[in-house]
C-alpha cells in the first residue's frame, strides 16, 4: 500500500528536453507579458503549483512574487483565497477561481460560472493569456513533481 508520500532513495531522472523546455518556458513568458500584470502572474502560478504540491514551483514562484512587491499578507493568504475577505480583489479572485478550477478539474469541466465571471475581468487577450498561463504552470508542475526536483534546484 503506498502512502502517497515520495520516498527520497526514489531514482528520476532530471532530464528534460531542451526544446521542450525552451518552448516551455517561451509560452510561459509569452503569456506572463500577455497578461500584463507580473504581481497577479506570480498569484496564479503560486496557487497552482500549491494545488499540484511543487515545491521547486513554489520556492521559485513565492521568490519572484516578493520580487514583484506581492505582500507577505497576501502570499499567507494565498492558499485560503476565498476565506481572505478583501485580502483579493474581484481580478485577483476570478483569476484564482479559474486557475483552481483549471488545475483540479473536480467536475471534469471548467464551471460555467467560474469561466464567465472571469470573463468578466479580463478582455479576450487577458483571458486568453490566464488560461495559458495557468496551463504553462501546470506543465512545469506536473515536469517538475514527477522527475522530484527539489526547491533550489538548478535542474530544470
Amino acid at each position: 500500500m503506498t502512502t502517497g508520500t515520495a520516498s527520497p532513495a526514489t531514482a528520476r531522472s532530471t532530464h528534460l528536453d531542451g526544446g521542450v523546455r525552451a518552448a516551455t518556458r517561451a509560452v510561459s513568458a509569452a503569456a506572463k507579458r500577455g497578461l500584463g500584470d507580473a504581481a497577479l502572474a506570480e498569484l496564479v502560478q503560486i496557487r497552482a503549483s500549491q494545488l499540484n504540491h511543487c515545491a521547486f514551483c513554489l520556492h521559485m514562484h513565492l521568490g519572484i512574487a516578493r520580487q514583484e512587491g506581492v505582500g507577505e499578507r497576501r502570499l499567507d493568504l494565498l492558499a485560503a483565497w476565498e476565506e481572505a475577505g478583501d485580502v483579493f480583489d474581484g481580478r485577483e479572485r476570478a483569476a484564482l477561481a479559474l486557475t483552481e478550477a483549471v488545475t483540479v478539474l473536480t467536475e471534469g469541466f471548467v464551471p460555467d460560472a467560474v469561466y464567465e465571471e472571469a470573463a468578466r475581468h479580463f478582455d479576450a487577450d487577458g483571458l486568453a493569456h490566464l488560461l495559458a498561463l495557468i496551463a504553462a504552470i501546470n506543465s512545469w508542475n506536473r515536469l517538475m513533481v514527477t522527475r522530484r526536483i527539489p526547491p533550489g534546484s538548478t535542474d530544470r
